[in-house]
């Protein structure tokens, strides 16, 4: 698991029948308290949470669990936002996000 922040939208052509009606995003992961960005960009699927471009997600990547968070076995998915972050707490420091 890790935070990334949403930074686009992700249109195909053509999607697994799985995935019709889901929406593809691009999330960069992020370092929480100074929100510097961690890494690459990866596409996620929108696990239902209202996840958007600007918003500070919770991404698993791990395919079995991801699956098990879009409720079918079957969806060809390794990463999916599984939550909408708040706020962190670490080390004392408190970051809030709107």
């Amino acid at each position: 698991m890790f935070i990334g922040e949403v930074i686009g939208n992700v249109w195909g052509t053509r999607k697994d029948k799985s995935l019709e009606g889901r929406r593809l995003l691009l999330v960069r992961p992020i370092d929480p308290l100074t929100e510097k960005p961690l890494g690459d960009a990866v596409m996620a699927v929108e696990g239902g949470v209202g996840a958007g471009p600007g918003s500070v997600v919770l991404v698993l990547d791990e395919g079995g669990s991801a699956r098990a968070v879009l409720k079918d076995e079957a969806a060809p998915v390794r990463t999916v936002v599984c939550g909408v972050v708040d706020s962190v707490i670490s080390g004392g420091k408190v970051k809030k996000y709107d």
